[in-house]
């Protein structure tokens, strides 16, 4: 059975201005940041698309095609949720979370063990949260979204 959320900054333009979940985890539109000075396609992207997550909801990727072309500040507001990648400083990504912050889209946070993440990210994600390769980035998200979302 499918159940309408009633908390309003997870609407969904994709589902008629509503979140459904069914079980444990809602179908949720996620958008995805990074720094770009890493192999984000090898290390994020790739995983994800891999991944049962990428199945149940909808991934935006900044730098996968075509939305290279597509401006953050058109679309931030109708995401339920920003996922970061939060191992390498990027200004671009910074901007981003700042956008996010402004449109009350919730923030979560996930920096590869051994990196040293920017202590201001605490007063805008939610969670912060590391990770030791791909795989468990994959399991901590999953575990995100049923815990919270």
């Amino acid at each position: 059975m499918w159940v309408e959320s009633t908390r309003p900054h997870f609407a969904s333009p994709l589902v008629g201005g509503a979140v459904f979940w069914s079980g444990t985890m809602k179908y949720m539109k996620i958008y995805v940041t990074h720094a770009s000075s890493y192999d984000y396609e090898a290390g994020l992207y790739t995983p994800l698309k891999e991944s049962q997550l990428f199945d149940d909801h909808e991934f935006f990727l900044p730098h996968d095609g075509p939305n290279i072309a597509i401006k953050t500040t058109d679309i931030i507001d109708s995401f339920d949720l920003m996922v970061c990648e939060v191992s390498h400083a990027s200004t671009g990504q910074g901007i981003e979370i700042g956008l996010a912050t402004a449109a009350q889209v919730p923030i979560v946070c996930f920096y590869r063990e051994g990196s040293r993440p920017s202590g201001a990210l605490k007063f805008y994600s939610r969670e912060i949260r590391p990770y030791t390769d791909s795989t468990d980035l994959i399991a901590q998200l999953t575990g995100v979204l049923k815990a919270h979302y």
